[in-house]
């Protein structure tokens, strides 16, 4: 007999929240509102009842959530390096390994950060909220 752990609710809230996070903070830096507008439509990292259900093990729950966060890191950080470009792969595979639409290479990152300039974006959470 084999003991699986199921994976919580709480996982599958911090896994959409991870995903909410790329298209607030990791893709605006990025990409224009246009295109990120195109990913909802493509349904890049869409997170289904499906899909909950293909990870639905502690440990598959933790991979996807570990790849996104790489993932986060990789394209947080200030010069993408060449260094990173097998990791960066190795967790778009995995994501891909469980139903999760990424579609993205390493140089498109490379390349729309080189070309990007500005940072406003309506994807972007606000600094700061008028009360009244």
């Amino acid at each position: 007999m084999k003991i699986v752990f199921a994976s919580t609710p709480s996982q599958e809230e911090k896994i959409c929240e991870l995903v909410g996070y790329i298209y607030s903070n990791i893709f605006p830096l990025y990409f224009t509102d246009e295109e990120i507008n195109r990913f909802e439509k493509l349904k890049i990292l869409h997170t289904s009842k499906q899909h909950f259900e293909e990870f639905s093990t502690l440990k598959d729950a933790f991979q996807v959530m570990a790849s996104i966060q790489t993932l986060i890191s990789i394209l947080e950080s200030h010069q993408l390096d060449d260094q990173y470009e097998a990791i960066f792969n190795k967790n778009a595979a995995n994501l891909h390994d469980f139903g999760l639409f990424f579609p993205f290479e390493f140089e498109q990152f490379a390349e729309a950060k080189s070309m990007k300039n500005t940072v406003l974006s309506i994807y972007t959470k606000a600094d700061n909220q008028l009360l009244i």
